[in-house]
């Protein structure tokens, strides 16, 4: 087996050039008073369900911005950038310039729960599916926790096999608890999205609640958090640990779920199974290995059939004071973060590790930025501040391999600003987001984030969107529209024949080129 140096060793600036990226953002759609906008997602966008960069998440209200794959930092960013012109060049004419994207993770003034509305995607049963999923989740956690928006970052690198991957998987878990702490951003929430959980946040005003050293509450006990999915211990040791762990919850019948029923009295599905989790998006995590998906294929069974292609990234919150919620600064270090994950050399986890890690993600979340603050390394208690900067100080030997084979210094400048951050605390963006609240807004999250919403809108409409651009867009909604009315044509399965086939353990297993009924959601 490889160790640090073996892999150092082997390393090739064509591997690092070969490295790709892509993003997927989150955003609600949202009113000038802060409130839920309720309208349907706008036709002039496109088919939710068959367009390739702007589809929805959880609600209709809930837009999610997906790029291609790139290799430049600065493509990714420019394409991400170019996808919130062509959403608010649309809404500008589909509501008179009213909506806005918020720029939290953590949501606007929200309405009754059940009010809220999950994302429609047609008549077809891949659509349907995708609404019953929706459902489900619900029922199972709470229309509002599903409101929480963030960026998942997509990432590979060539020569990587199985075994790479879960090693760098199991140490990112083992330190994601720095990527908390320097870019969680969401310490405060509005009142409304705690309405009817127990919580311990304290007042911070005008409706809002805090924890004074909070770095992340996306990432904390009221975020995407489960009571059921506590009780799994899923190992990363290899994919087929991981698959085990997976399918085990995929299938295993969980009475509360049950309680609430496939379906309610007037027949309509409450939920796609009730098992512990209906499909594999189901289970939270920080980071997931993924592989691209054929129509209709289950992911866990794309994954054992032809291995891991990348690592989705989950933690990351929407940066309130950037324009697109990321920038290429965070995309460097998250570049440096991962290659510095794969090199290491990876243990094995254990049941009782997985347990300290989630302690110490809850921990990070919620006191992140308290002096002092112990976490669990190994048999050890461990200063956050400590192990924070030792990872700095390993990181400063991967950054020259990076930045001499892209040319220029741009992430040891990267690492550069990391460590001042770590060095003064009041610059973390969870801090900055707390001070602006309390020093300009009265107390106000809901105020504090309007404004930042209200002036990212204005800044991206004062950006030139070509009339190429918008042109491809259109043709793109247009052609999206027309495979959506294509799916509902071809359909011809009776939709809970088509749930039952989908659901089933057998499409779990690697049985390469079966039929597949179309995807309930990839």
């Amino acid at each position: 087996m490889k160790n640090t140096r073996d892999r150092l060793a082997a390393l090739t600036p064509q591997q690092l050039l070969g490295i790709r990226r892509g993003i997927e953002k989150e955003s609600l759609r949202t009113l000038p008073d802060g409130k839920l906008a309720l309208t349907p997602h706008p036709a002039t966008l496109g088919a939710a369900l068959t367009h390739p960069h702007i589809t929805t998440d959880f609600s209709e209200s809930q837009l999610e911005l997906i790029t291609g794959v790139h290799s430049r930092v600065e493509d990714c960013l420019a394409e991400l950038r170019q996808i919130h012109q062509v959403i608010y060049h649309e809404l500008a004419a589909a509501t008179t310039g009213e909506e806005m994207l918020w720029t939290s993770s953590m949501p606007c003034g929200l309405p009754a729960d059940q009010t809220i509305p999950i994302g429609v995607y047609g008549s077809s049963n891949v659509g349907r599916a995708k609404s019953v999923y929706r459902a489900g989740l619900g029922h199972r956690y709470g229309r509002r926790m599903q409101t929480i928006s963030g960026i998942h970052y997509n990432w590979s690198m060539p020569g990587l096999d199985n075994a790479d991957y879960f090693a760098l998987i199991r140490n990112f878990r083992r330190q994601a608890f720095l990527l908390l702490y320097l870019f969680g951003a969401s310490p405060a929430v509005c009142g409304t999205f705690l309405a009817g959980r127990e919580h311990d946040l304290e007042p911070l005003g005008a409706g809002s609640m805090h924890l004074p050293w909070a770095t992340t509450l996306r990432m904390g006990k009221l975020g995407y958090q489960s009571q059921a999915q506590s009780s799994l211990a899923v190992s990363y040791n290899s994919l087929e640990s991981y698959a085990a762990s997976l399918e085990e919850a995929l299938t295993r019948p969980y009475p509360p779920y049950e309680a609430i029923g496939l379906r309610n009295p007037e027949g309509d599905y409450n939920q796609l199974s009730t098992t512990l989790l209906q499909i594999e998006n189901e289970f939270y995590g920080t980071i997931r290995p993924k592989r691209t998906i054929f129509p209709g294929e289950r992911p866990l069974h794309a994954l054992r059939e032809r291995g891991v292609e990348y690592v989705e990234v989950r933690l990351m919150d929407l940066n309130p004071f950037l324009p697109i919620g990321i920038d290429a600064e965070t995309v460097r270090f998250l570049d440096l973060f991962l290659l510095h994950c794969w090199l290491q050399d990876s243990s094995q986890d254990t049941p009782a590790e997985i347990a300290a890690l989630a302690r110490n993600q809850q921990a990070t979340a919620a006191r992140g930025r308290a002096p002092g603050l112990q976490l669990e390394r190994g048999d050890q208690s461990v200063a956050l501040t400590e192990w924070a900067a030792h990872i700095m100080g390993e990181l400063a030997e991967v950054a020259p391999l990076l930045d001499d084979a892209c040319g220029g210094r741009e992430y040891a400048l990267t690492l550069h600003a990391m460590q001042e951050r770590l060095a003064q605390p009041e610059n973390l963006p969870s801090a900055r987001v707390l001070a602006a609240i309390q020093s300009r807004y009265d107390g106000s999250f809901v105020d504090f984030a309007r404004d930042q919403s209200l002036q990212t809108g204005q800044a991206l409409r004062a950006i030139p969107c070509s009339q190429h651009t918008v042109a491809q867009y259109s043709q793109w909604a247009r052609q999206s529209l027309d495979r959506q009315r294509a799916i509902e044509a071809s359909d011809t399965l009776p939709f809970e024949i088509y749930r039952r086939e989908y659901t089933s353990p057998e499409r779990l297993r690697p049985r390469s080129r079966l039929p597949q009924p179309q995807t309930g959601e990839d």
